[in-house]
């Protein structure tokens, strides 16, 4: 009997990325694929690559070139994602032994790829198609309660330090129809918690509804008991968004909102279309509104032309927004985007110095916000077991890590935990006692 062909995928970069591997496993399982019982058994290999920042592409290539190792005779080694978008043919150049390469936009052609390779016609699919949504391709998920769905594609902002619109393609939204059917199927087989995923989530619009009315008709879903999103644009919050994620029950009590600089100044070379004032006022309505938020941000240093001043600004802004947590990092120059080419690049140990002074504020600031939680109970969803210390790991409604002692079966349930201890950044839970399982499995 003949085996089917085996394949492995590893995925590198953000959620979208989770996505889309879990799209492609749906396309491969669908013509006849299965998945690998490790990279030794694949007949076929693929990475899903990331490029907002050289550090990701620098990791993916590295990797890309470890895998020359564990590819097999005859076996195919394809990459895909966004830095396969952004390199295209000079790819192939690069790697000689990578057989193909998949924008995000490609992913129905995999099979056809794959063949090709297998006859030593190493291809290219990195076409943008503005229709292309993957309708009829049923993403090949894990079973536990999270799922991501992907509402919307591509970016249609300008920023001036990023490649996602040159890798992902022009802005194109889901209709809510089409949304709403795949997070019904994810509850069906026992997801209570969804993620809808977009460059700039908040900005969707399926040409008659937007994403306030997504939000309202997803919360809707039977089973669905928590929905998160990522990642909001900040000029996209309308007061109709701030209503339905304050009155939609299962929407969670969190927004990743990116500011990336505290400073105007900044914000205006950069292209982002806000100001500081603009940022502060739709955190100061989020928090009008939804009861104990939590705001989360991206924060760069180091972008051309950036001041002592400007810094200062975002250096202030941490404060002033009260963030709860934030991703930082230095600018990194992008081959093809506006921001490559300005005046007054910030020197690399100009740039070191102040991210090691605003992780630290950061950390400060997370440090009190959460030590004012010790002592409190809530909600959490019990993820996976922790990497460490035979814990489990948790996660409440407002996006904090929780570690507590529990059987492996509580993974996928949620728990009613009194918040014991914090290490600034991740809590310690108690065991449920009988007086707090008013949150069951």
């Amino acid at each position: 009997m003949t085996r089917a062909p085996a394949f492995a995928i590893e995925t590198y970069g953000c959620q979208m990325n989770e996505a889309d591997s879990e799209l492609m496993a749906g396309v491969l399982l669908g013509n006849g694929y299965e998945r690998a019982a490790g990279l030794g058994d694949a007949d076929v290999i693929i990475v899903n690559t990331c490029a907002v920042r050289e550090r990701a592409e620098r990791r993916a290539l590295g990797r890309v070139g470890e895998l020359k190792r564990h590819k097999r005779p005859g076996a195919v080694l394809g990459v895909v994602g966004c830095m396969a978008q952004r390199l295209g043919e000079r790819l192939l150049q690069r790697a000689p032994h990578v057989d193909f390469v998949a924008g995000p936009d490609g992913l129905r052609h995999l099979p056809t790829l794959i063949r090709a390779a297998a006859e030593g016609d190493r291809g290219v699919a990195t076409a943008f198609d503005p229709a292309e949504h993957y309708v009829g391709i049923v993403p090949a998920r894990s079973p536990g309660a999270q799922a991501w769905v992907t509402v919307q594609r591509g970016c249609d902002y300008r920023c001036t330090f990023c490649v996602v619109p040159m890798t992902r393609g022009p802005e194109r939204s889901r209709k809510l129809g089409d949304v709403v059917r795949e997070v019904e199927a994810a509850a069906s087989g026992g997801t209570t918690e969804v993620t809808l995923l977009g460059q700039t989530v908040s900005s969707y619009h399926d040409g008659e509804r937007d994403f306030s009315d997504l939000l309202r008709a997803v919360g809707e879903v039977e089973g669905i008991r928590r929905i998160r999103f990522v990642s909001p644009h900040p000029g996209d919050f309308s007061d109709r968004l701030v209503d339905a994620m304050a009155e939609v029950e299962a929407v969670c009590e969190h927004v990743h909102l990116p500011a990336q600089s505290g400073s105007s100044a900044v914000l205006r070379r950069m292209l982002r279309g806000y100001s500081r004032e603009l940022y502060l006022d739709v955190v100061s309505r989020l928090r009008s509104r939804v009861a104990g938020l939590a705001v989360t941000t991206d924060l760069m240093v180091g972008f051309p032309g950036e001041t002592d001043s400007d810094f200062a600004a975002t250096m202030s802004l941490v404060e002033a927004a009260g963030f709860d947590d934030a991703f930082t990092f230095r600018y990194s120059p992008r081959e093809g985007t506006a921001a490559a080419r300005l005046p007054d690049q910030v020197p690399g140990e100009v740039a070191a110095e102040r991210l090691s002074v605003l992780i630290e504020a950061v950390r400060r600031t997370a440090r009190a916000r959460n030590a004012a939680l010790v002592g409190s109970v809530a909600e959490v969803l019990v993820e996976r077991e922790a990497r460490h210390g035979g814990l489990l790991q948790a996660r409440t409604r407002d996006h904090r890590t929780v570690l507590l002692e529990g059987p492996a079966s509580w993974i996928g349930t949620y728990r009613a935990v009194r918040l014991s201890g914090t290490t600034g950044a991740t809590f310690t839970g108690a065991a449920p006692s009988p007086a707090l399982e008013g949150v069951g499995a």
